[in-house]
């Protein structure tokens, strides 16, 4: 291997000859990827030497760069916050920005910060995911949010933004398997179905936790009799102390005769 400032010179396996370009900021040896040319890894660790040196944002990356903006993001904020960061971060003062591309820019508490450090964002059909000991996880899980949860019907954005992920900003309405929250003679309730043939009716309960149990219970009695072979995911209820506290509901609430009918 032979090397010039900032420039490796490899060899891959089948014997293709490709250029490494890296650069060293603040004690900090920092990859900024390879090339298929010397000429495109020297002009990569030129732009990477003028980023650390002057006050370009991250707002004045162009389509012409050589470097990708994931990498463009990675060296402004390692000048101006002193903290190296694998991922496309920028650290504000009180939340952080994670960078999916140029004109797509997500905010976060700082809470969140160590993990989106160490877990990529994707996207792929609108669908925004990490993967995590090999699943794909839905980002919007952290937040209790289900999926195949509809924004505006089981959760929805204060301020109308949806990139805008910091914790004060999503409300979750319905966070359980199988409830809804609707509104009957001017009062909050909580709708409870499940999907057999279609949606049926289980119950209207006065809180969620009381539907979300009758959601289980529904889950237990179509299976236990046979009535679908569907894979249900049933409720857990953080908020119950306890299995004795969990079965005295479960036992004490009921179910609709639309579903004690369905038994074959």
């Amino acid at each position: 291997m032979s090397s010039s400032t900032g420039v490796y010179k490899t060899t891959r396996k089948n014997g293709t000859i490709y250029y490494r370009a890296s650069i060293t900021f603040s004690n900090k040896h920092i990859s900024l990827g390879s090339f298929s040319s010397y000429i495109s890894a020297h002009n990569a660790y030129l732009e990477a030497k003028d980023i650390i040196s002057s006050d370009i944002s991250l707002y004045d990356y162009a389509k012409s760069n050589t470097l990708t903006f994931h990498k463009f993001v990675v060296l402004i904020n390692f000048r101006d916050n002193k903290y190296y960061i694998k991922n496309p971060i920028y650290l504000h003062k009180y939340y952080f920005s994670y960078f999916l591309d140029q004109s797509t820019e997500l905010t976060f508490d700082v809470d969140d910060l160590f993990y989106y450090s160490n877990h990529k964002i994707f996207k792929k059909n609108g669908y925004m995911f990490v993967n995590d000991y090999g699943m794909q996880v839905n980002i919007l899980s952290r937040y209790g949010i289900k999926n195949f949860a509809v924004n505006g019907k089981d959760y929805h954005f204060k301020d109308g933004d949806s990139n805008n992920l910091r914790y004060h900003n999503i409300i979750v309405t319905n966070k359980y398997y199988g409830v809804e929250k609707i509104t009957k003679n001017n009062t909050p309730v909580y709708l409870s179905k499940i999907h057999i043939n279609g949606y049926t009716k289980i119950g209207t309960y006065k809180t969620d936790i009381e539907a979300a149990i009758a959601y289980n219970k529904a889950v237990d009695f179509v299976i236990a009799n046979n009535i679908s072979s569907r894979n249900y995911t049933k409720n857990y209820i953080s908020d119950i102390d306890s299995k004795e506290n969990y079965l005295k509901l479960y036992d004490s609430i009921k179910i609709s005769r639309n579903i004690l009918s369905l038994i074959k």
